[in-house]
């Protein structure tokens, strides 16, 4: 796997203090992509044991709210068996971790069994996952005023809520405009 970029303190992906790793290579190249260079699976570093240790020693601090998982694509098949060993150990050292990814796939159609990406690694990513946006960017749907995305068709999605029931519960709402964090918030300070 490689990747294009470390954020070690990112605010922009998700809610509080974060890391987020952009990984390479995505197949959706979305017009007006916001990271176009990632598209090619073999741009920027290769992702080593020295990688991971760095961003496992990052997300130590106690300062750091959560871990974001984006690109490029995360669910791309090449890329979701490292992803989901870097998840599994920042799991494992903070269970409270808040991690988000961003995937141009959607949950209920590519990620399930005889999805288009769906993959031995796929459903145990998935279950470590607190936060997917899923979708693919849209140009047409695009929306400066959206948290969290750029294009209303993309879902914020609850994962604590759909590995537990199934359910797909999103934490916009995009036809008003509000966020709907405070339950997720509350949900989340209630397992501290």
């Amino acid at each position: 796997m490689k990747y294009g970029e470390i954020k070690m303190y990112d605010i922009a992906d998700g809610p509080g203090l974060r890391v987020s790793i952009f990984v390479s290579g995505c197949s959706h190249h979305c017009k007006e992509c916001h990271n176009p260079q990632l598209w090619n699976p073999d741009f920027g570093e290769v992702y080593t044991e020295k990688t991971e240790a760095e961003i496992l020693e990052k997300l130590s601090n106690k300062h750091i709210n959560g871990l974001t998982l984006l690109g490029g694509e995360p669910f791309e098949i090449y890329n979701q068996k490292e992803l989901l060993q870097l998840v599994k150990k920042a799991k494992t050292a903070n269970p409270d971790l808040s991690i988000w990814c961003y995937t141009g796939y959607t949950l209920d159609k590519d990620l399930v069994p005889n999805g288009k990406v769906y993959t031995e690694y796929t459903d145990e990513m998935l279950n470590l996952l607190n936060v997917l946006v899923d979708g693919k960017f849209e140009i047409a749907k695009k929306d400066v005023s959206l948290l969290w995305c750029g294009s209303y068709n993309q879902r914020i999605i609850d994962m604590d809520l759909y590995n537990k029931t199934g359910e797909i519960k999103e934490l916009f709402d995009y036809d008003k405009k509000k966020v709907l964090r405070q339950e997720y918030e509350e949900r989340m300070k209630a397992t501290n």
